[in-house]
């Protein structure tokens, strides 16, 4: 049995915070308390205010032109005018905007995801599992959009301590067949259910998950870092109009 909630205690966070002793103070403070094998999902906003990572910009526009590697496709809204940006950022995540956000930020700021969120989970579970003495994962979650679905779900943008996939390849289904491509991101999957205790507005961004600790593990598994398919596996590299634009430009020029 899976069980998720997400503990109180958790206030403000502000540039410089001990986000270790934040946490844990939380969690030991729960009714949960604290297992090996549980799974502590966080919400970057957190970890990336505690990081400082907040950047006095009038204009959010700039601040995702920084952090951008790669415009996939950019459409402005007859309506209101308003342009999107689909980017890949800087650590390979494709999303609107880069990641910058506007929200729950003072006026005049915008915030930037943490600088390295695979980084910031080990440090977060290593204090934890010395605190505790338990092997506990951390995942860092971050609220993105799906290609061809409306709607947004978190996903991991970090992860320490926890296996990201579940990789079924080689297994057998129960009509007797192989599975050869069934590899569950289990990391996004945990961050979407965390979510549903989270919420945006109830001042607790961080949840527990426990059931799954078979997928805890070592701190330098593989982090959340190998979850974008960017590059060679990258089969939607551009945007319909994007990529229409370039096909008629390289049509023109062989002529």
């Amino acid at each position: 049995m899976i069980r998720i909630w997400a503990p109180d205690g958790i206030d403000e966070i502000t540039s410089g915070a001990d986000l270790s002793a934040l946490i844990g103070d939380a969690l030991a403070a729960g009714d949960g308390g604290v297992l090996d094998g549980d799974i502590v999902v966080v919400t970057s906003k957190i970890m990336s205010k505690a990081e400082g990572r907040i950047l006095h910009a009038d204009d959010r526009e700039d601040a995702i032109t920084r952090e951008t590697v790669r415009l996939v496709a950019s459409r402005t809204n007859a309506a209101t005018g308003r342009t999107t940006r689909i980017v890949e950022n800087r650590l390979g995540i494709v999303s609107a905007a880069a990641g910058v956000d506007a929200s729950n930020t003072p006026e005049g700021t915008v915030l930037l995801l943490p600088e390295d969120p695979d980084a910031s989970a080990r440090r977060l579970a290593g204090d934890l599992r010395a605190r505790f003495g338990v092997d506990v994962g951390v995942l860092v979650s971050d609220t993105l959009g799906r290609a061809w679905r409306d709607g947004q779900v978190d996903q991991a943008i970090g992860a320490a301590g926890v296996h990201v996939f579940e990789d079924l390849r080689g297994s057998i289904d129960s009509a007797g067949r192989e599975l050869s491509v069934t590899l569950p991101c289990v990391a996004d999957e945990l961050c979407s259910a965390a979510e549903l205790v989270k919420g945006k507005a109830t001042g607790r961004p961080v949840a527990v998950v426990r059931g799954r600790g078979d997928l805890v593990g070592a701190l330098d598994l593989p982090g959340a870092r190998t979850i974008p398919r960017t590059g060679p596996t990258d089969m939607f590299r551009k945007g319909y109009d994007e990529a229409f634009a370039d096909g008629y430009d390289a049509g023109r020029s062989a002529r």
